[in-house]
């Protein structure tokens, strides 16, 4: 998983092949203000429309498909809903996270089962 947002991605592709939100959006058959959206979070393109700015940016769709977070994010929502637990745990790691006692190559060992801080 990317630390980048989907639409940040597009727009540093779209920047980097030196097009503007005007061109890239006709290209790809939709409006400015909604790639505007996009590439500011507000909203989601549909995959037929992702594939379209896949092709356009010269990217793969799968490419494009990993800085979509949204399924991730709200099964996580789910699982610290249902489980206190959990939620007190996810609250706690991104508390250490901000504060810089841990970092995300500790996290992913924790995640793993590998060892914890400290012991």
């Amino acid at each position: 998983m990317t630390d980048q947002s989907l639409g940040e991605a597009i727009r540093d592709l779209r920047q980097k092949s030196d097009m503007s939100l005007r061109d890239l959006a006709k290209k790809a058959n939709i409006s400015p203000p909604f790639l505007s959206d996009i590439e500011s979070g507000k909203r989601y393109p549909s995959d037929e429309t992702l594939r379209d700015l896949g092709r356009i940016l010269k990217v793969s769709f799968d490419e494009l498909k990993k800085y979509d977070h949204r399924e991730s994010v709200s099964d996580l929502r789910k699982m610290i809903e249902t489980n206190p637990s959990l939620g007190f745990a996810f609250r706690s790691a991104v508390s250490d996270y901000k504060q810089g006692k841990l970092t995300i190559a500790e996290l992913e060992r924790r995640v793993k089962g590998g060892k914890k801080r400290g012991q």
